[in-house]
């Protein structure tokens, strides 16, 4: 017989059971949900680079977020996947540099990089400017700015071209012409740039404010730095779309790579390297080397600077002369705009020594061989500036260099200021200290010099015995 306890002990014991049902249901059906936004948070990417095929911005909804891109569905996971969709860092004194961290979409008229996977909250657009001039507003109001929207693009927008790299996004505006700012702010921040972002792994570059002239000159080096067909924004038809966008160059100073800042412990000795790798393809080895292990002087290139842009030696005749008659075998070189980089690099790669006054012209010291002699003619109140731009990043690729600091005899600015103008006794105190843009283009720009052949003799006689000594090791290392 059942008494009323137990049945009361059995009635209990059902609701608890029924209660575990109920919780342990709700526990699947949170690990369902759970596990769904799990699979919508990872994008698969894009397939190879295709145009006007089926890279439409419905094939993107589906294949590569797997959600509408106009969804209203919304979670704290969600919340926390947009937000880190796009990150931005600002903390650096030259440059700004941004990631879109899943596909995303380059509208360029608008230099607008939509995300495909939007986010489903209300964020704030992220801009920048990728040049690594940050400090500097008048080059940085040159520069076009790009937007990163957190929305996604407009239905009346679809990818175009698709591709299956990420995005490396810079500018080359600002100082576009002068050859020592294109590799100072330029190739050597993409180089440093490349080889930390993306080391060891293939991108697309994506590329602002390119000239046709800055494109024909420096393809060599971008083909040799990224196989990819460029992206020039300035020139690009239709949208793009990437698995992802890294936006800006990092830089590491004046013609500098610090290998403690790269992964892969990268130097300026690499980047050198890298700059043989580019100009040796596609032609024979053999001619280049031997006639230079045949060589019975050394061969020095005087970079010569002619016109009212100031550095100008004015007794570059008697220079030259002295230069042979010291021993070497002398070739003038007055590079231009125009001068194709390939045959400078034939011209400087195939030479023992540089000399030339401080000048962009000197940026060609890329081109030596370890080894070889830079000789720097340093004007008056440029001497921190010559060390920066040229002694420092010689010395860092293994050559060897000798410097000729000018008498105020032999400046064009004695005659017009006067020996005793401050300008001539005390550079640091004319620049007050520091920089002063209008006392260095006195400098730079009015000082032409007259090279006393005496003591400029032997300075040269120096750069000839480091060369010589250089031509007669590589000898023994050709034979």
């Amino acid at each position: 017989m059942i008494t009323a306890g137990a049945m009361k002990k059995r009635s209990q014991g059902a609701r608890v059971v029924l209660v575990g049902l109920v919780f342990l249901a709700a526990l699947l059906v949170l690990r369902t949900n759970v596990s769904t936004v799990s699979r919508l948070s990872v994008a698969a990417p894009p397939r190879s680079l295709t145009k006007n095929g089926q890279g439409t911005k419905k094939l993107l909804q589906r294949e590569i977020t797997g959600v509408p891109l106009n969804s209203q569905w919304q979670s704290p996971e969600s919340r926390e996947v947009a937000a880190a969709a796009i990150t931005c860092d600002r903390s650096h004194h030259a440059y700004d540099t941004c990631t879109v961290n899943g596909p995303t979409l380059l509208h360029s008229p608008t230099s607008t990089f939509f995300l495909l996977r939007p986010a489903a909250v209300r964020l704030s657009p992220e801009k920048i400017r990728p040049h690594p001039r940050k400090w500097e507003n008048s080059t940085m109001s040159k520069i076009k700015e790009f937007t990163l929207a957190p929305a996604g693009p407009p239905q009346d927008l679809r990818c175009d071209f698709e591709h299956d790299a990420p995005a490396l996004v810079l500018s080359v505006g600002g100082y576009t012409g002068n050859f020592f700012h294109e590799f100072g702010d330029g190739l050597v921040p993409l180089f440093v740039t490349a080889n930390t972002v993306f080391p060891g792994r293939d991108f697309v570059l994506v590329i602002d404010g390119a000239t046709d002239r800055w494109i024909h000159k420096y393809e060599d080096l971008l083909q040799a730095l990224s196989g990819r067909p460029v992206v020039y924004v300035d020139h690009a038809n239709g949208s793009h779309c990437f698995p992802s966008a890294s936006l800006g160059l990092i830089s590491h100073g004046f013609m500098t790579i610090n290998p403690k800042l790269t992964p892969n412990s990268r130097t300026f000795l690499h980047f050198r390297r890298f700059l043989d790798e580019a100009y040796r393809r596609n032609r024979p080895e053999a001619p280049a080397a031997a006639p230079r292990s045949l060589a019975r002087r050394p061969r020095l290139v005087i970079a010569a600077r002619t016109g009212g842009v100031g550095r100008v030696i004015l007794n570059q005749k008697e220079v030259t002369d002295l230069a042979r008659a010291v021993g070497f075998e002398v070739a003038v070189f007055e590079p231009n705009r125009s001068t194709p980089l390939r045959e400078a690099y034939e011209l400087i790669n195939s030479s023992h020594a540089l000399v030339g006054v401080h000048g962009a012209a000197l940026t060609h010291t890329l081109f030596l061989l370890p080894g070889a002699v830079l000789g720097q003619v340093v004007p008056i109140g440029a001497g921190w500036v010559a060390r920066a731009c040229f002694q420092e990043p010689a010395l860092a690729m293994g050559l060897s260099y000798v410097e000729y600091g000018i008498a105020p005899e032999e400046s064009s600015l004695l005659e017009k200021y006067g020996r005793d103008h401050v300008l001539l006794k005390d550079p640091a105190a004319a620049n007050g200290g520091g920089w002063s843009a209008k006392v260095m283009s006195v400098y730079l720009k009015e000082q032409n010099v007259r090279l006393d052949l005496g003591r400029f003799r032997g300075f040269l006689e120096v750069v000839y015995e480091k060369a010589n000594k250089f031509m007669e090791e590589e000898g023994k290392g050709l034979n």
